[in-house]
């Protein structure tokens, strides 16, 4: 057992040393208890070798953390940035967090083992996309002092998600119009002619009336049974010269339509009705 222990500790050891690419496989041979597998959890939580010393997790953790938003990671491809360029913005997201605003090209290349050539060139770029910039100032002394502006990015991010949003709108509105199409072939239980088909589109593209509006007047006309476009066309209108331009608009001016009508009708009824004498049968002598 002591001996099977030491060799899972080995391979173990050579996977986070990253010297055998073959643990994987091996791994999936071996029958594990859940002493040795508990073993590796805990190693890996623990412990990572480096320079033959022990890091404890305390250590790992008090060496602070860095902050960085997680439109950053999700969008950083679609304002065309690099893998690269992305790895060096987040260099200077971290040191600018730790107080460095404009830390030097040898601090950064240091930790992305790079060329300070690279760095400036993966400055540039980043320049050039928009995506960074340099601000000088002087500071109280009334010495020039330069910083990285790590905040054009974001309005980059925006102006993506700004796209996605216009974009997912309009496919809902094509998905919208298509569905509408077919609603008005089984309502009318036939295929649209071409005269038809341009007289919608003509709703929708020149006369701007809404796929809902349009829905409403078709139900309008459909418990009217009036199956034709230019009925429908004469309701549109007449909601428009209305200014009626929603559901629930057209819902309030129906409704107030139908109040006006039944209080003509109680009126009118109350008009008609002739005038009866009251006779007193208990004194037939009163008039």
């Amino acid at each position: 057992m002591k001996h099977k222990m030491l060799t899972y500790y080995k391979l173990f050891d050579r996977l986070l040393n990253k010297r055998s690419i073959r643990f994987k496989m091996k791994f999936q041979n071996m029958r594990l208890s859940r002493a040795v597998f508990c073993f590796f959890i805990f190693y890996l939580l623990y412990f990572r070798r480096r320079g033959g010393q022990m890091i404890s997790l305390d250590y790992y953790l008090n060496s602070g953390t860095t902050t960085v938003s997680n439109l950053l990671f999700k969008y950083y491809k679609k304002v065309g940035m690099t893998d690269s360029e992305m790895l060096f913005y987040l260099q200077l997201l971290q040191s600018s967090q730790q107080g460095n605003e404009f830390p030097t090209m040898d601090m950064i290349t240091k930790h992305m083992n790079i060329t300070n050539e690279i760095g400036y060139q993966l400055v540039q770029q980043l320049m050039t996309k928009g995506i960074l910039a340099i601000e000088t100032s002087r500071n109280e002394f009334g010495k020039t002092e330069d910083r990285y502006d790590l905040t054009p990015i974001y309005e980059k991010i925006e102006n993506v998600i700004n796209q996605e949003v216009v974009q997912t709108t309009e496919k809902i509105e094509e998905d919208k119009k298509a569905n509408l199409f077919n609603k008005f072939e089984q309502e009318f239980g036939r295929a649209l002619s071409p005269i038809e088909l341009e007289t919608i589109q003509q709703w929708l593209n020149e006369d701007k009336y809404s796929v809902e509006l349009i829905e409403l007047a078709l139900r309008e006309a459909i418990l009217n049974q009036a199956y034709s476009l230019k009925y429908m066309d004469r309701i549109l209108l007449n909601w428009e010269r209305k200014n009626l331009h929603s559901k629930q608009a057209i819902q309030t001016d129906q409704k107030q339509r139908l109040k006006e009508i039944d209080e003509k009708n109680h009126t009118s009824n109350e008009e008609d009705l002739p005038e009866i004498p009251m006779y007193n049968w208990l004194n037939p002598h009163d008039k």
